[in-house]
């Protein structure tokens, strides 16, 4: 039997409109996952360009990537700020009981 050959999926590649972006966040916003929402921010992040983020935040590249990606554990005010740079905002939402 041959072996099977896999490739690693970046959900950055595909995230090219501004709709799909916000589907995306708001589809894992709703897992309630902290580590898969800075997971998320991440990709969409990388997929808007991580230095043009890291720019927009006054945080240096390899500290946001570090945060996103290495430790996964980011401030709150960095999520703030990542967020505004990505064009949204943090907004309590009541969920179905």
């Amino acid at each position: 039997m041959k072996p099977i050959k896999t490739t690693v999926w970046d959900p950055a590649e595909y995230l090219e409109t501004e709709e799909e972006i916000q589907a995306y966040l708001s589809d894992i916003f709703e897992s309630g996952d902290p580590d898969l929402i800075i997971a998320a921010i991440g990709d969409v992040s990388r997929a808007r360009g991580m230095s043009n983020i890291a720019g927009d935040t006054n945080l240096l590249w390899e500290s946001l990537y570090k945060s996103c990606f290495l430790e996964g554990n980011p401030s709150f005010a960095t999520v703030v700020k990542v967020m505004a740079s990505l064009g949204f905002g943090l907004a309590p939402k009541l969920k179905a009981s």
